[in-house]
């Protein structure tokens, strides 16, 4: 399957996320925000970035500016909490292909990422 590079400051959410991913089958890579995905993603190279948007030491719209100037076609979707429609906009002009509300549902989650390995 795919690898999938989850960024969040908030472990619990990290935790959720690859847990379902790895139920999926996919290889997963948690990172804590958006200076340290940086690296990681250098590392890594990960098939698709799940990004939150409020985080510590570097957001997530500036972290994917930053990812787009590393991969012009790295596959990015934000996480963002309800009453963040400003931020994702940002975030989607930034280069970011979709975006999953927290408290996610499983099936939207698993919807937007097939649909980012598949383009």
């Amino acid at each position: 399957m795919a690898k999938i590079m989850v960024v969040d400051d908030a472990a619990f959410m990290r935790m959720k996320v690859s847990k379902l991913l790895m139920e999926l089958g996919h290889q997963v890579v948690e990172v804590d925000n958006g200076k340290n995905a940086l690296e990681k993603y250098k590392l890594e190279k990960p098939d698709v970035v799940l990004m939150d948007i409020t985080m510590p030491e570097m957001d997530g719209i500036t972290a994917v500016k930053e990812l787009k100037l590393i991969n012009p076609d790295v596959k990015i979707a934000m996480l963002s909490a309800m009453g963040q429609q400003q931020m994702v906009i940002e975030a989607i002009k930034a280069g970011a292909k979709d975006f999953v509300l927290k408290p996610f549902q499983t099936e939207k989650l698993v919807s937007v990422l097939t649909r980012l390995l598949n383009a």
